[in-house]
């Protein structure tokens, strides 16, 4: 087995990616939910609510969200079913502390339990929870497959699994585009709004780097899901994956 694995371009070792991504995250934590909202025109917010009305979510359920960053999926599923219960995490220290912060100021603290914890190795039991979310974290996992796996253990027989994620554009040219997009604004937009172009070189590289629909469908069936589809959005620049 390969001891390798890409940061983006960039091949590390596997005990390295883990800190490199949590350095990004940590310089761009502070201006993350505005650099999001540039970057994609405000649209990231439309995709969650969309993943939200794939989740199949009613009262009293239990949820996870996984790579919560500053909260925006679990703040969706609060104000959607008020009696539900989300275990809020992040592997990140800096993004789980403004997630807890904002979900105070904005009031949706008091169905949220919140833990510091990786997404590939869950500190929780098996078939725990009615969903499992993540958006726009998988593509930072070292070991995916793991991940996967993870959330197959945690979700209740007839749970499902929802990803959110950067994916690969299903028409040639505004693929090309999509590309000059990436490689030349975004990180002219993150030198611009934070003084760090790396970070956002990383994370443009890394969408790259992501499996394409197909095959993190394939993934998905692997880590023992029965049956997973996507949703393209913006001609394949984002994909819902959901699975059980």
């Amino acid at each position: 087995m390969s001891n390798k694995t890409h940061f983006g371009f960039e091949e590390v070792d596997i005990n390295q990616k883990a800190k490199k991504v949590g350095d990004v995250f940590h310089s761009v934590a502070e201006e993350y939910d505005l650099m999001n909202d540039v970057m994609s025109f405000g649209m990231h917010r439309l995709w969650k609510r969309m993943l939200l009305e794939l989740s199949g979510l009613s009262e009293n359920a239990i949820a996870l969200d996984i790579a919560s960053g500053t909260g925006d999926i679990p703040k969706l599923i609060s104000q959607k079913f008020p009696s539900s219960h989300i275990h809020v995490t992040d592997i990140n220290e800096s993004m789980l502390t403004l997630g807890k912060e904002r979900s105070i100021n904005e009031n949706f603290y008091q169905n949220c339990s919140f833990a510091l914890a990786s997404g590939e190795k869950l500190p929780y039991q098996d078939q725990m929870f009615d969903l499992v979310t993540i958006g726009f974290g998988l593509r930072n996992f070292t070991d995916k497959q793991a991940g996967l796996r993870e959330m197959k253990r945690v979700l209740r027989p007839g749970g499902i699994l929802l990803i959110l994620e950067f994916s690969k554009p299903t028409n040639s040219l505004f693929s090309k585009i999509y590309d000059w997009y990436s490689f030349n604004v975004i990180p002219r937009l993150g030198s611009l709004f934070v003084d760090d172009a790396d970070s956002y070189k990383y994370l443009a590289e890394s969408i790259r780097m992501h499996p394409a629909q197909e095959e993190l469908k394939l993934m998905v069936i692997e880590a023992g899901f029965e049956k997973c589809k996507f949703y393209n959005l913006v001609n394949g620049v984002v994909a819902i994956h959901q699975a059980n």
